[in-house]
C-alpha cells in the first residue's frame, strides 16, 4: 500500500489548547501546593512531551531547579517527591483539563480533509489515561474525535520518546506499515516518538509548547516578534529531525500532500 493511511496526533498544542497552556499551569501550581516551590512557566515548559510523572522528575533534574530545590529545601529533588508532586498535580489537572479542549482553529477542517481522503486518525498523549479520559470526553463535544488515543501510562514499555504509544495507534487502527504513517506534534519528544516508530513527522511550531503563547496573546504580537519567534520554533523541531514544520495543524494539508507524493515514489521516512 503506496498510501498516507494514518495521521497520528499529540493533543495540547497539537489540536486542542493553543500554546499547550493547561499541563504548564498546572505544574507551576504543583510545585506550590505540595512544597511551596516556586517555578517559572519557561522552566515547567523545558520538558514537555514527555508522560507527567517524567515531566517533574526532568523539571527537578534542570541545573537551576535543583540549585534552588537544594537550597530551600536542603535535600535532593528524589523519586519521592516526585511521587508527591504528582499526587498534587493529578487532580489539579484532572480540574482543568476541559477548560482547555477547544480545538485549535481550522484544525477540525483539516481532519475532516483527512478523512475524505480515507485516512485514519490516530492520537496520543503525554497526560495519564485518567487525564485524557475527561479531555477525550470534553473534547468530542467540541467536534473532535481520533479514531483511537493512547495515553502515557497506557503501555509497560514506557512513553515518549520511544516509539511505543505511536505504534500502539499502529496496532489498534490495524496500520500495514508504519512509513505510511505522519505523527504531528508540537514537542521534541513527541518528535522522537514519532521517528523512532518509523514515521514521517511534522512540527507544530505556533500553537504548541515551544512558543507557548495563547491565542490571543500571539496575535497581540507584533510582527516582527511573532517571526523570530515562529523561526526559533520551526528551527528547534527541524534540529529535533522533523521532516517537515507548519505553524498548525490547521495548515497541514499541503505538507500531508507532499508526503502523500513522497510515498506514492516509494520514498521512506
Amino acid at each position: 500500500m503506496q498510501k498516507i493511511e494514518a495521521l497520528i496526533l499529540d493533543w495540547a498544542g497539537t489540536v486542542v489548547d493553543f500554546g499547550s497552556v493547561a499541563p504548564t499551569s498546572i505544574f507551576v501550581e504543583a510545585f506550590k501546593q505540595a512544597y511551596n516551590f516556586e517555578l517559572s512557566i519557561d522552566e515547567a515548559r523545558v520538558p514537555m512531551g514527555l508522560g507527567k510523572w517524567d515531566h517533574i522528575k526532568a523539571i527537578g533534574q534542570l541545573p537551576e531547579v535543583a540549585a534552588r530545590w537544594q537550597n530551600q529545601l536542603g535535600y535532593l529533588l528524589d523519586d519521592s517527591v516526585v511521587d508527591e508532586i504528582y499526587s498534587t498535580f493529578m487532580p489539579l489537572q484532572k480540574a482543568k483539563v476541559a477548560q482547555f479542549s477547544t480545538p485549535i482553529p481550522g484544525v477540525l477542517d483539516c481532519l475532516d480533509w483527512a478523512r475524505q481522503q480515507g485516512i485514519k486518525i490516530g492520537s496520543c498523549s503525554g497526560y495519564p489515561r485518567e487525564v485524557m479520559r475527561i479531555l477525550a470526553m470534553a473534547a468530542a463535544k467540541h467536534g473532535y474525535t481520533p479514531d483511537c488515543w493512547v495515553a502515557s501510562d497506557d503501555l509497560r514499555a514506557g512513553s515518549r520518546p520511544g516509539p511505543w504509544m505511536a505504534l500502539q495507534n499502529v496496532i489498534e487502527l490495524g496500520i500495514s506499515n508504519v512509513a505510511n504513517c505522519i505523527k504531528f506534534d508540537d514537542s521534541v519528544p513527541g518528535i522522537l516518538e514519532g521517528l523512532n516508530a518509523g514515521m514521517w513527522t511534522v512540527g507544530i511550531a505556533v500553537t504548541g509548547n515551544i512558543i507557548g503563547l495563547t491565542e490571543s496573546e500571539w496575535m497581540d504580537l507584533p510582527p516582527t516578534e511573532q517571526t523570530k519567534l515562529k523561526l526559533k520554533a520551526h528551527q528547534t523541531l527541524l534540529a529535533a529531525g522533523a521532516h517537515y514544520v507548519v505553524d498548525s495543524l490547521a495548515d497541514a494539508v499541503p505538507v500531508i500532500q507532499q508526503i502523500q507524493s513522497r510515498i506514492a515514489g516509494n520514498e521512506r521516512p
